[in-house]
């Protein structure tokens, strides 16, 4: 049974090496590679696909997790989960042939530098054949993996197990609703109040100091640069090599340096989960979020609910000031909370605020399921996408670059992603709520910059946890209750109305 399990380890190991092999290479895309190493980053990225995917579907690994579940009784809960994960990992990737993993890898290699161009001339027709392909070779892997109401539910099962296209519907259909209320009444109080205003006036902030403040911040918050750095892509990212070199991406608007603080703290939310994983699992799939939805929660949990609290807005000046002796101007604490509170309609998502953010996320999700279900067309996307954003908040995108394609995730291949990002807010919310009666002193904790209670009851209760229970079972052995939409609405009506 010893040699059975070493034997079984080593195989592992070798596949999720590869897979991380996969993620410097597109991690090095996105940060330094030069436009026109593209094509031969498409090649490389499909050439290690496939090697990673023969490596997850070997023979010999399928017959050694058959043998192991034959004595499954011998093994201690630890390696059992790390033996039931593998075996879902197996039995999805087995269902999907070598060659359109490599020509889903190519299309999403050659896809994301049709992006960059695309975004960059703001220009969807620079984009809407490579679109059209990754569609397509993303319906070819759902009809693969199988599903019954829709395709859209076999690739959401890789981001949010347990959850089906009905009930992300479901769900969104009630949300939205009940926040497009919460927005109209917020918004009068802020009026009301003599209006909140973003971005803060006092600019410009160059790039080279955001960055010094950011990493200031990200320290604070337990982000171990030995164990990762941060860098500039035209989308923020985080990419996980090991529980030792995690990575994260930023952007920086000099007329707002708000924008790169709160894309930083997401970031950093991401990876503090990542760094938190248990050492001993770092070559299983057990060092993982159970979903993307819990690791959005973390994310979200440090961006809005620490990020855009006063007394963060406190900590920030002081900590400013200690760090600049006067030569970052930053405005006083209310001037910085009314500017992370402001409730308005945007046109980018990842600049929006906590009251109208969902609403971004239900567009996405309605359109790339359509296009999944073959009931609208690539082409018509621009004007699908246009005339969406003028019924959910009242605005239409001047152009493309501020409409369909200021997100990354198509040109990646990744539908099924978007829907996680509104569940992350209604978990971070529920996991505030426990963490709040365990830690009372909360606030007057986040004003001093004192965050290490706040990571340390994060890591104990959800990182160190990993992969060995699903989102929902977490949740609910966490903060004695199911995933409900409650404790998010709650959330907005104490801070914004209250």
């Amino acid at each position: 049974m010893a040699d059975l399990w070493e034997r079984f380890l080593a195989s592992l190991a070798e596949a999720m090496a590869l897979r991380r092999i996969k993620s410097v290479l597109e991690w090095d895309q996105e940060v330094n590679m030069p436009p026109k190493g593209a094509r031969a980053r498409a090649e490389h990225l499909a050439v290690v696909a496939g090697l990673e995917h023969r490596a997850w579907t070997s023979p010999a690994l399928r017959e050694m997790i058959e043998s192991l579940q034959s004595r499954e009784s011998e093994l201690d809960p630890e390696s059992a989960a790390i033996l039931r994960e593998t075996k879902w990992e197996v039995d999805r990737l087995s269902r999907l042939p070598e060659a359109l993993v490599r020509a889903l890898m190519e299309a999403a290699s050659a896809g994301f530098s049709a992006w960059v161009d695309a975004r960059r001339n703001a220009d969807f027709s620079l984009f809407e054949p490579y679109l059209q392909r990754l569609v397509s070779l993303s319906r070819e892997k759902a009809d693969c993996l199988g599903w019954e109401e829709s395709p859209y539910d076999a690739l959401l099962e890789e981001y949010e197990r347990g959850m089906t296209h009905r009930m992300i519907r479901e769900l969104f259909e009630n949300l939205a609703a009940r926040q497009a209320e919460l927005v109209a009444a917020i918004v009068d109080r802020q009026e009301a109040a003599g209006g909140y205003r973003r971005p803060p006036e006092g600019g410009p902030w160059s790039a080279g100091a955001q960055r010094q403040l950011t990493e200031a911040v990200l320290q604070d918050m337990g982000y171990d640069f030995q164990a990762g750095r941060q860098d500039l892509s035209p989308h923020p990212f985080t990419t996980t090599f090991d529980v030792g070199d995690v990575r994260i991406t930023t952007r920086f608007d000099e007329n707002d340096f708000l924008s790169g603080l709160s894309s930083s703290m997401h970031e950093a939310g991401h990876a503090l989960y990542e760094q938190g994983m248990p050492d001993a699992w770092r070559r299983t799939p057990l060092a993982d979020a159970p979903s993307l939805g819990m690791h959005e929660s973390q994310s979200r949990f440090w961006e809005n609910i620490i990020g855009r609290s006063r007394p963060f807005c406190l900590y920030l000046k002081q900590r400013a000031e200690g760090l600049f002796q006067g030569t970052f101007f930053m405005p006083d604490p209310e001037t910085l909370y009314r500017a992370l509170t402001c409730v308005e309609p945007s046109l980018i998502r990842v600049e929006a605020d906590e009251c109208t953010y969902n609403l971004h996320v239900v567009l996405r999700f309605e359109i790339e399921a359509a296009l999944l279900e073959g009931t609208v067309s690539v082409k018509d996307v621009p004007e699908l996408w246009n005339g969406r954003m003028r019924a959910y908040l009242g605005l239409t995108p001047p152009d493309d670059a501020r409409g369909c394609l200021q997100d990354v995730h198509w040109s990646h291949g990744a539908f099924g992603y978007f829907p996680t990002y509104a569940l992350g807010n209604l978990y971070a919310a529920q996991l505030c709520q426990a963490l709040r009666r365990d830690l009372p002193d909360l606030w007057h904790r986040v004003e001093q910059g004192q965050f290490g209670d706040i990571l340390a009851w994060l890591r104990e209760k959800i990182h160190r946890c990993g992969r060995t229970k699903t989102a929902g079972e977490l949740l609910t052995s966490v903060t004695g209750m199911p995933p409900s939409p409650e404790p998010f609405l709650h959330y907005l009506k104490e801070k914004f109305l209250s």
